[in-house]
C-alpha cells in the first residue's frame, strides 16, 4: 500500500467582514477580505483504486456524510466520472467554530489535491462551482490568492496586502455560524467600501453580536487590542491582531495570562496549492 501524501490546509483570517444586505432567500450578501495565513490544518490522501472514499479517522463531533473531505472527494468524484477513490486522514489543527475555516480549507485542498492526484483535469473555475455548494469560504480556498470576496463570497477580487505577521487568539468557545447570522441585533445594512491598494478598512459587523453572546471572545478582543486593533475573524470565536514583523508578535504571545492560548504565523499571499490547478487553467 502507497504512502498517504501530506497537503497544507491554511487558516484565513478576515480582514474586513460586512454585512451588506440579505437576499431573498435569507442568505446573507457579504464584503469581506480574504487573507490566508502560514498555519493549519494538514489533510493527507491515498489514491484508492475501488472508487471508495473512506475517511480513516473520526473527527470529533463530525458525521462522516457531513464531513467536508468526504463530500468534496465525492463531489470531484461525481463531477469527474473518475473511478478513482481515496482516503483521506485529516490533521486537524485549527479549532472548530473559530472563524479561521478549517473545514472550509480542509475540502478546498481535498479538491485541489485530489484533481492533481486523479489527473482529472478540471481547472480552477471548475473547482471553485464544485466548492461553492460546500460552503460560502470553500471557494476562496480554491481561488488560491488573498482577495475581496462579495455576493455571498463567490464573487473573488484578487488583492495586493501589504507583508504582516498575526498573532492569533483562540479562545476555548466554538461559535456556531448560523447562530451569529440568525440574531435579531445583527447588523445587516453596512455600506459597501471600496478597496484601493493596501488600504483595508478594517472591522467586523458580527463581532458586537459575538461578544455579547460570548464574553471570552469579548475578553480576549480586551487584551489584544493593548497591541493595535485586534478584531475577529469570521463569525469568531478567534481573534487577531498584525504586527510588522515576527518577533514582536511572538513577544505579544508570550505575554498572554496564562488562561489564553494562540499562536503566530504569516500573512501569505498565495495559497500553498495555488500552483496545482495551474496546469488545468487553460
Amino acid at each position: 500500500m502507497s504512502a498517504l501524501i501530506a497537503f497544507p490546509a491554511p487558516a484565513k483570517l478576515n480582514l474586513m467582514l460586512r454585512v451588506v444586505g440579505r437576499r431573498a432567500d435569507g442568505y446573507h450578501l457579504l464584503q469581506t477580505v480574504f487573507r490566508f495565513i502560514g498555519h493549519g490544518d494538514e489533510v493527507r490522501l491515498r489514491v484508492r483504486r475501488d472508487g471508495v472514499i473512506a475517511r480513516l479517522k473520526p473527527v470529533p463531533g463530525v458525521d462522516e456524510a457531513d464531513d467536508l473531505t468526504v463530500r468534496a472527494a465525492r463531489a470531484l468524484q461525481a463531477a469527474t466520472g473518475t473511478r478513482l477513490g481515496a482516503d483521506i486522514d485529516l490533521e486537524k489543527r485549527l479549532p472548530m467554530g473559530g472563524g479561521l475555516g478549517g473545514g472550509s480549507s480542509d475540502a478546498a485542498t481535498v479538491l485541489l489535491a485530489l484533481n492533481h492526484l486523479w489527473q482529472t483535469g478540471l481547472s480552477r473555475q471548475r473547482l471553485q462551482a464544485l466548492a461553492l455548494p460546500l460552503g460560502a469560504d470553500v471557494p476562496v480556498f480554491v481561488y488560491g490568492q488573498s482577495a475581496l470576496a462579495e455576493g455571498v463570497g463567490e464573487e473573488l477580487t484578487p488583492l495586493a496586502l501589504p507583508p504582516a505577521w498575526y498573532l492569533v487568539l483562540t479562545p476555548l468557545v466554538a461559535v456556531p455560524t448560523v447562530r451569529v447570522f440568525q440574531h435579531p441585533e445583527l447588523k445587516r445594512d453596512s455600506e459597501k467600501v471600496k478597496i484601493q491598494g493596501f488600504s483595508v478598512p478594517r472591522g467586523n459587523d458580527l463581532e458586537p453580536v459575538v461578544c455579547r453572546e460570548y464574553p471570552e471572545v469579548a475578553r480576549h478582543l480586551e487584551w489584544l487590542n493593548q497591541y493595535g486593533e485586534a478584531q475577529m475573524t469570521g463569525s469568531g470565536a478567534c481573534v487577531f491582531a498584525a504586527f510588522a514583523d515576527e518577533g514582536a508578535a511572538r513577544l505579544a504571545l508570550a505575554a498572554c495570562p496564562a488562561t489564553m492560548r494562540g499562536f503566530v504565523a504569516r500573512g501569505l499571499d498565495v495559497h500553498p496549492l495555488h500552483g496545482l490547478a495551474e496546469g488545468f487553467d487553460g
